[in-house]
């Protein structure tokens, strides 16, 4: 069996969030989904399962961090082409996202940009030329 990731969030508003991975390119799996949680899947073994904040209290003693005043995570995406990271970006914050929350990237090979969920989580799109990616060196962090 094939190893699969699933992110799960607390968030404040399920539908609003739910839009969001939608415009990111994510399906709902109806089967993990209900009043209080939202499966949504990004492939066949990358999900993200969204929680009200009182079910992922259920999962949890310690107390739910703010992502929109703290950075929790940086959580990268990639897509097919360098167009469809804009394409991408344009669609989340069509639904409330707000865009470019870290600046763009351009390495040449890859490009990237930000997305802040409704809330604050941060997503990052990306695209990567691996042909070219095997000659390239990304600057030390």
């Amino acid at each position: 069996m094939a190893k699969m990731i699933f992110v799960n969030l607390p968030v404040r508003d399920l539908a609003a969030s739910a839009a969001f991975y939608e415009a990111l390119g994510a399906e709902v799996n109806q089967q993990f989904s209900g009043d209080t949680s939202k499966s949504l899947m990004f492939s066949d073994t990358i999900g993200v399962m969204l929680l009200t904040h009182e079910r992922y209290a259920e999962f949890t003693k310690r107390p739910i961090g703010d992502a929109r005043r703290e950075s929790q995570a940086l959580i990268a995406l990639n897509v097919d082409t360098r167009d469809a990271v804009d394409a991408t970006l344009d669609r989340a914050v069509a639904v409330g996202g707000k865009a470019d929350p870290n600046p763009a990237q351009d390495h040449g090979f890859m490009f990237g940009r930000s997305v802040e969920d409704p809330d604050g989580y941060v997503w990052e799109v990306f695209w990567m030329d691996m042909s070219a990616m095997a000659g390239a060196s990304t600057p030390a962090a």
